[in-house]
Order: C-alpha cells, then structure tokens, then sequence
C-alpha cells in the first residue's frame, strides 16, 4: 500500500468550500440506503485495516472500535505521519471524548470543517456519523490530493480512470455506481499497469461476478490492495455506493502511482548509467586507437631512419619506390586516424562536460600533444629520409660515371704502355752504328715526350681514384688495386726511361747524328697522335648534366673543338709532307729505307687511321655521333625544363589555393552567421567544395613523380616544394574537420542545455570581441576581461581563487587558452540545471524503499538487464548501519559517477 506522508495542509477558501459541500451532501443522506451502508461499511474498514496494521492492529466493528479514540488517532497518526497529542488512558466516558476530540481537531486543523459530526457520537457508537467521519478522512488524505490534468479529488480520479481505461473495449467510466458493475474497469485498470496480471480479452461483459471476483482477487494477491467489498454486493445493487466504489478505486490510483515513481527513478537511473557505459566506450576506443597510432608510429620512424647505403642507382631507385608507396598508401589512411583521434577526443570531452562528467585524461603518452609530437617526429623522419634517397641517387650517379670513366681512361693507359717496358730493357744500340744510335736516341727523346704527354692522364686517372674513395664507391678496393697497378707501372717506366736515356748519350759520342728528317717527324707525330688520341677519349667521354645551361656548355666546347679541326688538318698534313719528303730525298739518292722510322713507332697510315675517326670523314668520324649525343641531351633538357615549368604551374596554383582557402575557413570560423545547423550545413558544403580540388593535388602528384623519374633535382619557376604542399593540403583538411566538430559540438551544448540560439549569438559576440589577435581561443587574460564585462568578480584577492577555479573548468589540461566551445560550455553549465550525484542517488533510495543500501536482486527486479549488470559489478558491499548479506552502497558509486568534487 501506498503511504499518504506526503499530505498538503488544505487551508484555502475554495478547499473548506469543497468539504462543506461533501458533509452537506452526507447530512442529507443521513438515512443510508441499507445496501450501501453494508458497502460503505466493508469498505471502510478495509480501508482503515489497510492502514492500521502498518502499526500491528486492525478493527473489526467500525462503530465500536472507535468509540475510544485510540484506534483512531493512531490510524490518523499513521496516514499523516504525524504525531497526535497523547491519548488518555483511562475507560471513563470523558476520557474517550477527550481522545475523539483530539483526533477531530486533528482533521479539523488539516482544513476540514466537520458538520454535525461531533465526538459523543463517535463514543455514543453512531454508525452513520462514524461512517461519515471515516469518509471524510478518505476524501482528505486518499482523495483531495489526486491531481489530474489540473482537476483533482473526485475530478481527478475520475479523469484518470477515463484516461486509463479509454483503450478497452466495453469499458465507459462515467460516473463512480454503474459504470464499475460489470467489473471490466477494475481488469482494466490492472491490465493498462500490469498485462501480466490480467488476460483482459477472456473477460466477458455478461459474467460481472466473475470479472470482479477476478480483479479483486489479483489486486489483493499481487498489488497489495485489500479486498474491500464482495462481488454480490455490487452486482446486487442497482446503483453501488459511490463512497464505497471511490475508495476502493482510490488504492488503485495510489498503489500504480508509487509504481510510476520507481519507474521514473530506474528511467533515470538507466539515463545516467548510459551516459556513463557511452563515455567509458569512447574512452576504450580512443585509448585503443592512439596505441595503435603511435605503434604504427614507433614502427615506421627506425625505417625512415635507416640509411643503409644500396651499391646501385637502382637499388636506390627501388628505395624511392618503396617512400613513394607508404606515403601514397600508407600514410593516408593513418593521416585520417590521426584527423578522427582529435574530433573523438574532443566530443567525448564534450560529452563529459554535458554530463557534468571530469573530463577525460588519457594514458600518460596517449595525449592529443603527444600523438602529435609523435606525428611531428614522423614526418621530420619523413622528409630527412627523401632528402636522403635523392642525395644517395646524385651520389651513386656520380659515382658510376667516375668509375666507368676511371676504367675507360685505365683500359686505354694500359694499352698505351703494353710492351714498353720491354722496349725500354733491349740493349740494341751496343750492336747498332752511329746513325742507329742516334736514331734511338731520338726515337727515345721522342718517347719522353709521349711520357710526359700520358702524365696528364695518370694524375686524372688517380684523382678519380681519390674521388670514389671519397664518395664511398663499393668496389673502391678493385679501383685501389688497379690505379696502385699503373701508378707503380709509372714509376717504373720513369726510371727505366732514364735508365735508356743515359745509355743512348753514352753511345752517342761514338755515332753520327740521325737524319734530321726522320727526328722532325717523330717529334711532330708523337704530340699530333697524343693530341688524336686525346680528342678521341673526349669524344668518347660519357656525359653527365642537371640542366640546359650545361649542356649548351658541352655543346660550345664541343663547337670550340670543332673550330681546331682545320688547324689540325694542316698539322697532319705537315707531318706526312714530312713522310712524304722522306720518301722522295731517298728515290732521288737512291737510298733504300730499312723499314719504318726509327725515332718512333707511329706511321702515317696509323695517323690517317685515327684522323678518319677523330675529323670530318663521312660515317666514320666521332664528332657527328658527338653531335647528335649533345642534341639529344639538349632535347632531353628541354624536356626537363618544361616538366619544371607544367610542375611549377601547377605547385602555384595549388600553393595559392591552399593559402587562401585557409585564410579563409580561419574568417569563416569567427565571422559564421545563421543557426548552428545553417553553418555545418555550410561547413560541410564548403569541405566538399574542397574535397572537389583534391584532382588538381592529384594532377601535382604526377607531375612529381615525373619529376623524380627523370632525376631533376632543382626548379627554378617555384618555391614551393610536393612536401610543402602535402602538409599545408593536409592541414587544410584537419582544420576544416576540426571547425566542423566544433560547431557539431557546440549544437551538443545547446541541445543538451537548452541554450537559444540568441544566446549563441550572444556568446560569440562576446567571445570575438575580446579575441583581439582573432586566432579563435581567448589567453587567460583576454578571457578574464570577458569574465569582468560579464559581471564576474574576478579582479581582487578573493576573485583570483575564483578565476582560477574557472580557469580549471575551462582549461583542464592547462593549455593557457580557452576555446569558444570551452566558453559556451562554461556559460551554459552557469545558467542551466543537469543530473547530480544528489538527483541520482535519490533516485537509488527510491528503488531500496528508503534503505540506505540496495539489493542485486532489487537492481535485476527495477533496471534492464545490462545496466543492472554494469552497477552491480561496480557497487562496493554496504557496511554501514543494518547492512545484511549482499547489501551494495548505492550513495559511493553514484558520487563517484560525477568525481570527486561532487562528494
């Protein structure tokens, strides 16, 4: 049974009006009609006993046990939760007068007028005036407070009975006599409150017996409402009392009306603990996520900073792939993890704020600053480790020239020394004449000068050699071993030349002098074939250029070279008019030539030979496969160039746009008019537009790729760099993300708190009045000049604990800036009302019945099944006063919802 504790005074006009009208009504119904004082009888009784053996006792004649007054204070005592003046003792008349006036001044002092109702009546043992007494008390502490859609008493009742009962068949609630006959409103009501009780469709309009027999039976048995009349005595009435009927159906309304209570508290108690299992789920989710981050992180930073060095361009090249790959692949998608751990993070501090929740503190090393530390650390590995495999491709290009050109430079000095050192060590002038003599001295003075001649070429062959060492060549040992070879093969040449040399100018005194003719021509021949052999390894020479600049400096050079061919031309021709004078001097004097030139070795058909191959001779020559190697290069520099130019196009588009449209979302974000809905709705517009120009990032990508494929390594028609341009692109994209959750949060605060969108406006007008530097955050004083035009009182001693305190609800990580989703956080939470840890655990002591502990099995009867689940495994055992086995401390667990500066 429902206790009536809660009882108003009545003390208006219209209230002592309304119990007027009711006691006159009783007067002129002093002569009952015998059925309904049988009714009235029986139910007034069980109505009282429903009360009275709350306090161990009961009555079982209304009239008579009465007549003392005890029984009757002490049921007024009970449905009043009040204590009456002590009751007299004594069994003379006076003193059960004395106790019945007690009682009725008692009900009189509730502001009810009691007409002809007095106490020698009650003790005299009056049925008709107790039942009058016992009916006004029903009015006034079962009836008078039932309010319905602003009827109440009578009015009410009734209202609620027709709101009730409305969806069921055979059932019109009228009136409180025959409309509750055929019993079907009593199954009725028990069915709209409790279906499982009821199976209402077998119920039968033409059986009323059985169908109040029926609710009768369920109410007392289930509901705790006491059988209060029999079924006989209101179908065997023509019009059952009223009286008797509004008071039974009176224990009904109050029995389901404590049931809505316990509803109402375990809906709030379900709404509180959802809120709470939501937040802790996006707590495990952004934990989950940062650790998966920052390992993605910690994994990818050794590999970006390897720099083990690869022995070719290609295996660098497949280097570059791979960088290419994880930042076209794989980098995206972590980018947009990154993007979402910020937004998660901010609408679940959000979320806690609405809640009147602490906010959320990650793992130590899970914070925003550190995922983003961490991401810094990342792409500074990032663009070390491009920068890196470029300048590791230069180098291993640059060494695979100067090794192929240390080998072609070595293959033709060993070709030019096969053999003369074994000329060097033959002893033939002790056996030669004068002339031979000096034909071998000349002949060998002719040699010194190709000696000194090939000197050049083994200092450039060992600066190459020094050069690959420097530049870490792989097989530096085969180049060592190679250029120590002709360096030693050298040295020894050298001695054994002036070895030869002295020899000869001993000898020399002891024979004539050569012919001059045949010395001319070594000694011309031997420097225009040095000269030859020169400008074939030049036009042999491998090439190795960055841009058109030069390249057009081969070209001159090799233009230049070509100017000389003329003078060479007569040179060669000199030296075989030299041959050719030889030849005739001997037909015209008969002399016969032994053989070839004894002061050297080169003939003019050798000369001829390389002179075919270094001039102008058609399809033999070198100069014009020279040319067409230098036009090629030219036309592939032009390439090159104009890649530069499509790239730098593009890159200052691309720069541009990237520039302006984040100036113009840092506007947007301050200068945003219309409601919240109307400026995501724009927001989201906006990324899209965005989003559409990500063809153009693309189209820049290519022409990079371009770029590095074809090893151009500098662009003069930019500034600005694919790094560059990739993190101001990506910054473009996490900024308007990060401004659209902002306004996504901030209509989470409005909806939760109520705020108009007035005091939006309001809010903002405030905030950016006092953001001077417009950077979207208010610094710890411009926030305190906010405060002040406010009407905080944040200016002296007392008022720096209070900024402080503020500070601490604003900022809680203690950045020293407040954002404006921070700020209308903190105006909406001053200015509206959310769940307490007081409201919650008020709604706990209404589930335990008032204990100030709870049972799982009271937590299984009243929650769903889960969040019944979810609190008993977190409740802490109850050891306080009259604790019993299994008893669980709601009131610890519902401050520590709310933290601990709700305790």
């Amino acid at each position: 049974m429902v206790d009536y504790h809660a009882a108003n005074n009545q003390s208006s006009t219209g209230g002592v009006q309304t119990y007027m009208e009711q006691e006159n009504d009783w007067d002129r119904d002093m002569l009952l009609d015998p059925a309904w004082e049988r009714q009235q009888r029986k139910t007034f009784t069980a109505w009282c006993n429903s009360h009275l053996r709350k306090s161990g006792t009961q009555i079982e004649n209304i009239e008579e046990d009465f007549r003392d007054g005890l029984k009757l204070m002490l049921l007024l005592e009970v449905i009043a939760g009040e204590r009456l003046p002590k009751p007299e003792r004594g069994k003379m008349r006076v003193h059960k007068i004395n106790n019945v006036n007690k009682a009725l001044d008692f009900i009189a002092s509730k502001g009810v007028k009691l007409v002809s109702i007095g106490a020698e009546e009650i003790v005299d043992g009056n049925a008709k005036m107790t039942l009058g007494m016992i009916w006004t008390i029903i009015l006034r502490f079962a009836i008078q407070d039932i309010s319905v859609e602003e009827t109440s008493a009578k009015e009410g009742l009734l209202l609620w009975c027709q709101r009730k009962t409305a969806p069921y068949k055979n059932v019109n609630v009228q009136n409180f006599h025959i409309s509750w006959k055929d019993g079907l409103a009593f199954n009725a009501l028990i069915h709209r409150h409790r279906p499982d009780l009821i199976d209402y469709d077998s119920l039968r309009k033409d059986d009323p017996v059985t169908n109040l027999n029926n609710a009768f039976e369920v109410a007392e048995k289930h509901l705790d409402i006491p059988k209060m009349l029999d079924a006989e005595d209101i179908v065997n009435t023509a019009r059952p009392d009223e009286k008797a009927i509004m008071t039974y159906v009176s224990s009904f309304y109050h029995a389901f009306s404590g049931a809505q209570k316990a509803e109402t508290a375990a809906n709030r108690i379900c709404k509180v603990l959802a809120v709470n299992q939501e937040n802790e789920q996006m707590m495990e989710d952004y934990e989950k996520l940062a650790s998966e981050l920052l390992e993605w992180i910690r994994r990818t930073i050794p590999w970006l900073e390897n720099r083990t060095q690869e022995k070719t361009v290609n295996d660098m090249q497949a280097k570059q792939e791979d960088f290419r790959d994880y930042r076209c692949v794989h980098k995206p998608p972590k980018v947009q993890e990154k993007c979402q751990l910020e937004i998660s993070f901010n609408t679940l501090q959000t979320k806690l704020r609405l809640s009147n929740r602490p906010a959320f503190m990650p793992s130590e090393g899970r914070m925003v600053s550190d995922i983003n530390g961490a991401w810094h650390t990342l792409e500074g590995a990032e663009k070390g480790y491009e920068e890196w495999i470029l300048s590791e491709i230069r180098r291993l290009e640059r060494l695979e020239h100067l090794a192929e050109k240390f080998h072609q430079k070595a293959a033709i000095h060993e070709s030019w020394t096969d053999g003369k050192e074994a000329m060097l060590t033959q002893k033939d002038y002790e056996t030669s004449t004068l002339s031979e003599v000096k034909a071998l001295l000349r002949k060998h003075e002719a040699f010194e000068s190709d000696l000194a001649a090939h000197q050049d070429r083994v200092e450039q062959i060992a600066a190459i050699a020094q050069e690959l060492n420097e530049l870490d060549y792989y097989d530096s040992a085969s180049v060592n071993g190679r250029c120590q070879k002709i360096c030693d093969q050298w040295d020894v040449l050298g001695t054994l030349t002036q070895n030869r040399k002295e020899s000869l100018e001993r000898t020399e005194k002891q024979l004539e002098s050569i012919d001059e003719l045949y010395l001319e021509y070594a000694k011309r021949a031997a420097p225009f074939n040095n000269w030859m052999e020169g400008a074939m390894e030049d036009l042999q020479d491998m090439f190795i250029v960055h841009n058109i600049e030069e390249i057009q400096g081969l070209i001159t050079a090799h233009e230049q070279f070509k100017s000389t061919l003329a003078e060479a031309n007569k040179e060669r021709e000199a030296i075989q008019a030299i041959q050719a004078e030889v030849h005739k001097i001997a037909q015209s004097n008969g002399i016969k030539l032994s053989g070839a030139n004894p002061y050297t070795t080169i003939t003019p058909a050798s000369i001829d030979s390389k002179w075919k191959k270094v001039g102008l001779q058609p399809a033999m020559d070198m100069v014009p496969l020279r040319d067409n190697a230098l036009q090629d290069e030219l036309n592939k520099q032009n390439s090159n160039d104009t890649l530069r130019a499509k790239f730098a196009t593009q890159a200052n588009t691309v720069g541009a746009y990237i520039q302006a449209k984040m100036e113009e979302i840092g506007r947007i974000s301050i200068e945003m008019n219309g409601t919240l809905e109307d400026q995501l709705t724009h927001l989201k517009e906006y990324q899209k537009t965005i989003m559409s120009y990500m063809p153009e990032i693309n189209t820049l990508e290519g022409y990079h790729q371009l770029i590095q494929e074809a090893l151009i390594f500098d662009n003069q028609y930019t500034s600005y760099t694919m790094e560059h341009l990739r993190v101001g692109w990506e910054q473009l994209l996490t900024t308007i993300a990060r401004t659209i959750n902002e306004v996504e949060n901030q209509i989470l605060t409005r909806d939760a708190k109520g705020i108009s969108q007035e005091q939006l406006y309001e809010y903002r007008a405030s905030f950016n009045h006092f953001d001077k530097d417009h950077s979207g955050a208010l610094q710890a004083e411009e926030f305190k000049a906010c405060l002040i035009s406010l009407g905080y009182d944040v200016e002296n001693d007392k008022g720096d604990s209070e900024f402080a305190r503020i500070m601490g609800i604003v900022d809680p990580n203690g950045s020293g800036a407040v954002t404006f989703q921070a700020f209308i956080d903190f105006m909406s939470r001053e200015t509206t009302d959310t769940d307490t840890a007081d409201q919650v655990i008020a709604s706990f002591k209404i589930l335990a019945a008032d204990k100030p502990f709870i049972t799982a099995e009271e937590l299984r009867r009243e929650l769903p099944p889960d969040q019944a689940e979810y609190c008993i495994a977190r409740m802490a055992p109850y050891t306080g006063p009259n604790a019993i086995p299994g008893a669980l401390d709601y009131m610890s667990f519902s401050t520590a919802l709310y933290g601990e500066s709700d305790l």
